[in-house]
């Protein structure tokens, strides 16, 4: 019960987090909060942006079981939020992983989300309107 209740806390602290990094005007004050955010939640933000999705999904097994989806779901708002600071290839890699993680969670996960299938639509939109290019 003590656990759930942390990672339920801890969910809460990082979307408040992630929406004052929404908020914020400047393009280099969202880099930094986006940066700040991957240290202060996931890890090493060198790590999230240069290894493989496998080696990250085997890094994710060191959180117990029952946090893990809400981990990946924390990384792949944190990629989502990213996307939009990174001009383009960088902004493309981004939003295939945010998607891969969103649709990750979206299968293994219990919870139906309207606001994970709106983001993963958008993120197809996007990547479709790149390669239409």
């Amino acid at each position: 019960m003590l656990q759930r209740d942390y990672i339920h806390r801890l969910i809460r602290e990082f979307m408040a987090a992630l929406q004052r990094l929404v908020e914020k005007d400047e393009i280099k004050d969202r880099q930094e909060a986006v940066r700040t955010l991957f240290n202060q939640y996931m890890g090493d933000y060198a790590f999230y942006h240069t290894s493989t999705l496998d080696d990250i999904m085997r890094m994710m097994e060191k959180y117990p079981e029952d946090e893990r989806l809400a981990r990946i779901e924390m990384l792949a708002e944190l990629y989502y939020a990213e996307a939009d600071t990174m001009s383009e290839p960088v902004r493309t890699g981004i939003l295939e992983r945010a998607f891969m993680l969103f649709d990750f969670i979206d299968r293994h996960g219990r919870t139906f989300s309207l606001d994970r299938m709106e983001k993963m639509s958008a993120i197809k939109k996007g990547l479709k309107g790149e390669t239409n290019k």
